[in-house]
């Protein structure tokens, strides 16, 4: 199963302090640049008062849109080496702003390079990383009287139940691994005794966490 890309799962935001000053990190999934650019406005309105609110974002799969700035900073020690992370570790449909409120003690070009590569690394963790994958998504319909079984085998870990519909008989919606999807498909003919029925199947880009 090919990963197309990496990203994050969610909105976050973390904090550091280095010699006095405040990083914060704030970070979201995107897919647009529209909505990047209206997250960062956002975190500069909210952080008026800041000395430097530093936005990176990228998008697409091949890193095809990357805006960066240094907001001040001096050239290449914010924006840049937080964009060059980013794309070293394969994640994209990101948007970052590193807020910084200065404490009075400069921290030399090395060290504004470590400060706003940290604290973007510490908001990621926050976020949590992704593998955006193509995964088969599979509606079935089975009698109750099989619905213990079907938990048990999503328990073996070669299918996740996202959602479960009850009516007069039960729908599950299971999300997979898009090569065993017919062999899933067919346990779930033997377990059920040949019952189950396929009322849909597709696929779909889904976030599988992997950390970071």
């Amino acid at each position: 199963m090919a990963v197309r890309y990496k990203t994050v799962l969610e909105e976050a935001e973390e904090m550091i302090v280095i010699e006095k000053s405040r990083f914060i990190g704030y970070i979201k999934p995107v897919e647009t640049v529209e909505e990047a650019e209206a997250f960062v406005a956002s975190i500069r309105t909210a952080n008026r008062d800041a000395t430097h609110n530093v936005p990176v974002y990228v998008l697409g799969e091949k890193y095809d849109v990357q805006k960066y700035s240094d907001d001040g900073e001096p050239s290449g020690t914010a924006g840049v080496p937080v964009l060059q992370m980013l794309m070293k570790e394969g994640i994209t449909n990101v948007a970052i702003v590193m807020t910084r409120y200065f404490g009075g003690i400069k921290l030399g070009t090395g060290g504004l390079v470590r400060a706003y590569t940290g604290i973007a690394k510490e908001a990621l963790k926050a976020a949590g990383v992704a593998e955006v994958k193509d995964m088969d998504v599979v509606l079935l319909e089975i009698q109750y009287t099989y619905h213990g079984k079907a938990e048990n085998m999503a328990l073996k870990g070669d299918f996740i139940i996202r959602n479960t519909l009850f009516t007069d008989k039960v729908t599950l919606e299971i999300v997979c691994d898009p090569t065993k999807t017919d062999e899933i498909i067919k346990s779930f003919m033997e377990v059920t005794a040949g019952t189950v029925k396929i009322v849909e199947r597709r696929q779909e880009l889904e976030k599988v966490r992997v950390g970071y």
